[in-house]
């Protein structure tokens, strides 16, 4: 105490208001990082599945818990993770997923599952339920978006393949510095088979000048102004950005679809490293 009452009173209120801006600079920095992903990419790590919503009779969403109600996933726009499981003869399975959620969305995560008779991994997300845990390991994927890398995208997709395509137009659009231009076809056989259709159709409301999606089916219902049959030449033309510097084209579906839609490209003109094949 005597110390202190023969230092300047000056020089302890300096030293006072000193400490306090070092704390406030303090929790500044360690508020303002980007929170740590949840994931390991080189082991499987187990997320608790806490919501199934049930979508049509062979798709459904699966809502699976982070670690903390503030932990990210850390999945880069445009990767993906792996899933393990068991097969129907309780053999380990592995399979790439992408979720529909980003890193916006905290605490969660989602994936959009169809799930097919004779699908390995689709017979281990069948038999899940609220409370058992899924092995998940990542990021993986050739392909990491950055912000204003192109000027317009052009997606092909079919079936399950919209997922990546929907994550990518997603970041995209809620980023209100990002002006990216974002064109969709999307192919499935039936009406009932597309994914994700209400929430691809707000994006092309909220983002009408952004955002286009053309849907493409093979048995329409009678009522239908989207294409018909399977994606052509003509429809790519007609609804994509033509092959242009600062245009890059997106694909994912079934094998002879990205096989078709290559094809239809180099026919059209979009050089190779104007295509990416997810």
């Amino acid at each position: 105490m005597e110390f202190l009452e023969s230092v300047d009173p000056q020089i302890l209120v300096a030293a006072a208001v000193a400490l306090v801006a070092v704390g406030v600079g303090a929790v500044f920095l360690f508020s303002s990082r980007k929170p740590r992903g949840s994931l390991d990419p080189e082991n499987f790590k187990n997320f608790k599945l806490v919501k199934r919503t049930q979508l049509s009779h062979n798709v459904a969403k699966f809502t699976f818990e982070l670690p903390t109600p503030t932990s990210i996933l850390g999945l880069p726009i445009g990767q993906h993770i792996s899933c393990r499981g068991k097969d129907s003869q309780g053999e380990e399975v592995i399979k790439p997923y992408t979720p529909t959620t980003l890193d916006t969305d905290v605490g969660y995560f989602e994936l959009v599952i169809k799930m097919y008779p004779q699908g390995r991994m689709s017979h281990h997300f069948r038999e899940m339920r609220v409370g058992d845990h899924l092995a998940v390991k990542g990021p993986k994927g050739r392909f990491k978006y950055v912000p204003g890398q192109v000027r317009t995208f052009g997606m092909l997709a079919g079936g399950s393949g919209i997922t990546p395509m929907f994550q990518v137009a997603r970041a995209i659009l809620e980023n209100p510095k990002d002006n990216t231009k974002v064109y969709l076809i999307y192919a499935n056989v039936t009406y009932e088979d597309i994914l994700l259709k209400e929430e691809l159709d707000g994006l092309a409301t909220n983002y009408a000048e952004q955002f286009k999606v053309y849907y493409v089916l093979n048995q329409p219902p009678e009522v239908w102004d989207g294409g018909v049959g399977f994606v052509t030449k003509e429809m790519i033309e007609n609804h994509c950005p033509a092959p242009a510097p600062g245009v890059q084209i997106l694909r994912c579906g079934p094998p002879p679809m990205n096989k078709a839609m290559a094809g239809h490209l180099n026919d059209i003109g979009y050089a190779s490293e104007m295509q990416f094949q997810f």
